[in-house]
């Protein structure tokens, strides 16, 4: 039997962990932390830097795995999205298999928290057909508190919704109707761009939570094209960005 805990890690802050976290972590017998390739590398290095501040069990191991890449070109965007979930979780079992081959207890950190636009918990029912899985979850702070908290301002209007989509919906499918605020994530081409900006108001972050976190708030026709530039600028400074925003209609 191997005990899954998935530790929502915020965005990788120490001080965003929990001390449910802090705890699921040190009582794992092993960690694994995902490497990705090129100029990501900072990301597997960032959660080896929190596993280094709060993990202070001698016996637990901390193991980096080469993550499998998924084909961003493939025209069936889900087809592959599920190829690639599949090829994610032969890797844990390979890696499971090696370092823990009686079972134990494992722990994966993820960014934000496992609930919110993260396929991790999909991944781990692949691999409870490989092998017996007891999975439980650590909640964290999602990219979304993390960003209002930054602006200071509330997700919602008064008795309003609020709709959490992602980039390509938003330029996919335009505005959804029946709702003035939406909250856009994993969104790689600011679709944000392709609204009429007129009545729209936006809130960005970037690398929140981190020291080198980014915030432009106002209305999406003023400030629409220095988020577009900050964001490459940022991008190309790190290799990397993780970003979300909110827009509002109305106010």
């Amino acid at each position: 039997m191997i005990a899954l805990s998935l530790v929502g890690i915020g965005t990788g802050n120490p001080d965003h962990l929990t001390r449910q976290g802090e705890a699921a972590l040190n009582a794992a017998d092993l960690i694994l932390i995902p490497r990705k390739r090129g100029d990501k590398a900072d990301l597997a290095e960032l959660r080896q830097a929190l596993c280094a501040a709060v993990v202070t069990n001698p016996g637990t191991r901390v193991v980096a795995f080469d993550m499998p890449q998924r084909d961003s070109a493939d025209p069936d965007y889900l087809g592959g999205v599920h190829r690639w979930h599949d090829a994610i979780a032969a890797v844990w079992h390979a890696h499971i298999a090696k370092h823990l081959p009686a079972g134990g207890r494992l722990a994966l950190l993820v960014w934000g928290d496992p609930s919110l636009y993260d396929s991790t918990l999909r991944i781990a029912d692949r691999l409870a057909r490989r092998l017996p899985l007891r999975v439980s979850v650590v909640p964290g702070i999602t990219a979304l508190q993390a960003l209002t908290a930054a602006h200071a301002i509330p997700l919602n209007e008064l008795n309003a919704p609020v709709i959490i989509t992602t980039g390509r919906r938003l330029r996919e499918h335009g505005w959804p109707d029946g709702v003035d605020t939406l909250a856009v994530m994993l969104d790689g081409d600011c679709a944000f761009a392709t609204l009429d900006p007129a009545g729209i108001s936006i809130w960005w972050g970037a690398y929140l939570g981190m020291p080198g976190q980014l915030c432009i708030a106002g209305p999406l026709a003023e400030v629409g094209a220095q988020i577009i530039q900050q964001r490459a600028a940022a991008r190309a400074a790190h290799g990397w960005i993780m970003d979300t925003y909110l827009l509002r209609r109305g106010g």
